[in-house]
């Protein structure tokens, strides 16, 4: 199998500010090489949200491009899952080595990209690097269990490849996710064919650079650029085994459905409603500073971003902190842009019909400073609601921006009850100084993440990100130990050896 060194065709991401900087255009990488679409001519704009302006294009594909990267997949898997285990995870060690030489170009890529702001794009690619290296743990924590089971008879447990496997990223993070599923599924033996948002094309392209620098080789890795047609064709195609998503709830679940008709292996991660439940002796500013980073953080476009805060009893003094540190945050210095402007208007109408519907707007962040701000960027600042209602849709939709609802609840099982009655389960939190009072809510409420005064309750590698109920379709969880099993499939072996003099029934 031939190895490739990165092609110059794309190359490093040379800003070094917020300043407006133009990029190359998105195409597919298959068999280690860029390529134009087979047929599609399509090619829709990347936009930089802080501006509202083009960096980029990208050519869209279709179901011909796909059927070619799963040609170059299937051809290079039959080589890469005959590796050493151990030697597949160099190529992660190596990969982690040039992430972390050019962290500052990749976060930059990432702001640029996606609108979030440089601190934030950073932690997203040092939590991505975090990902490779558990991908390097890997040949320790798969090494295959054997037992003597009866005498001169032994059972052993292999981890064996797939074949091609795919992935389907969102635009929030759009080099933390791809690294939820690269390194267990390249790891565990497998050919990738990733399929990025179309809004946020850019950091896959370093990826894939930085992959075939590592000693990657060629085929085994692929991205095919494209839309609705171009996942239809990945859950489709009969060469691929397995499927991870991650996007909304609508989307996941037809996701799930397609795939796991076609008997595929799926995991499709969906959209969230968290909830926050604030009690009496909560520590005031440990909880509004971790309320205040929860809802605001990434502009609010995460599935573990805090949705609604239920305050529980007499909790004023603790939201007035909240509101306070809220309205120091700067929009443009502190908080990034919304991705569209279609999103900016959709948050600002959930904001509207609840003030409507008699919520009272506790802090305004629909005409942010525009001073803080620079013109034509998609901007909506942090956002308090008080009085929200059950019947008001901020109160049970995903907004996915920076606005917190506050519901007032008489009582800690009033709230759990709330929390439960969601048909989300990604995360939950609670605030309190009470170990008993954390205890009873994890031991209650359905979510797979759970928080005790952590608003953004993520596991950190090795421990297994995923939620429950209508936030994620299909079995076990996307990163941690759990991808690897995911991404290949165990293969038991009875061996004996030698004839023995005692008998039973295995003999």
């Amino acid at each position: 199998m031939t190895v490739v060194s990165s092609t110059p065709a794309i190359g490093p991401f040379s800003a070094t500010s917020n300043d407006f900087t133009a990029y190359a255009t998105a195409r597919h990488w298959i068999g280690g090489a860029w390529r134009d679409p087979l047929s599609s001519k399509t090619e829709l704009d990347v936009v930089n949200p802080r501006y509202g302006k083009t960096i980029a294009q990208v050519r869209i594909g279709g179901a011909d491009d796909v059927a070619a990267a799963v040609k170059s997949g299937a051809a290079a898997a039959r080589e890469w899952g005959h590796w050493p285990i151990r030697d597949r995870a160099h190529v992660m060690y190596r990969l982690r080595e040039l992430m972390v030489r050019n962290l500052e170009e990749l976060s930059w890529l990432v702001s640029h990209e996606n609108g979030k702001i440089y601190g934030e794009a950073k932690a997203e690619v040092e939590k991505g690097i975090e990902c490779v290296e558990f991908g390097c743990s890997l040949p320790n924590l798969a090494a295959g269990n054997q037992l003597e089971v009866s005498r001169g008879v032994s059972c052993e447990l292999a981890y064996t490849p797939l074949g091609v496997v795919a992935g389907v990223t969102p635009f929030n993070f759009p080099i933390m996710v791809p690294l939820w599923m690269l390194p267990q599924a390249l790891v565990g033996g497998n050919a990738f064919v990733l399929k990025p948002s179309e809004r946020v094309p850019l950091s896959t392209l370093r990826l894939a650079e930085l992959l075939a620098e590592a000693g990657l080789p060629a085929g085994v890795f692929n991205i095919v650029q494209g839309g609705r047609d171009v996942v239809e064709a990945l859950c489709d195609h009969p060469e691929v085994k397995a499927l991870g998503f991650v996007g909304s709830t609508r989307v996941a679940k037809a996701v799930y459905a397609r795939a796991s008709v076609q008997g595929k292996r799926a995991l499709c991660l969906g959209g969230a409603k968290n909830h926050l439940i604030v009690v009496p002796d909560a520590d005031p500013e440990l909880t509004a500073e971790n309320v205040v980073a929860s809802f605001t953080g990434c502009a609010g476009q995460r599935c573990m971003a805090a949705s609604v805060l239920l305050a529980v009893g007499d909790v004023d003094h603790i939201l007035d902190a909240v509101r306070v540190r809220a309205a120091k945050i700067t929009t443009g210095r502190d908080l990034g842009p919304v991705t569209t402007q279609a999103a900016r208007d959709r948050i600002a109408n959930y904001i509207d019909g609840a003030e409507q519907m008699g919520a009272r707007i506790v802090l305004d962040g629909r005409a942010p400073n525009p001073s803080a701000a620079v013109p034509g960027g998609y901007w909506i600042g942090p956002t308090i609601l008080d009085g929200v209602t059950g019947d008001m849709p901020v109160a049970h939709e995903e907004i996915f921006g920076p606005v917190l609802s506050v519901r007032r609840v008489p009582t800690l099982d009033k709230a759990i009850e709330i929390e439960n009655s969601s048909p989300y389960g990604n995360a939950s939190c609670i605030y309190t100084s009470s170990g008993d009072i954390a205890r009873r809510v994890l031991a209650s409420v359905e979510a797979g993440m759970c928080g005790v005064n952590i608003g953004v309750p993520v596991p950190r590698e090795p421990f297994g990100f995923g939620g429950w109920n209508d936030s994620a379709f299909g079995h076990g969880n996307m990163t941690g130990w759990d991808g690897y099993r995911f991404w290949t499939r165990q293969r038991k072996i009875t061996s004996k050896w030698a004839l023995q003099r005692d008998q039973n029934w295995m003999s």
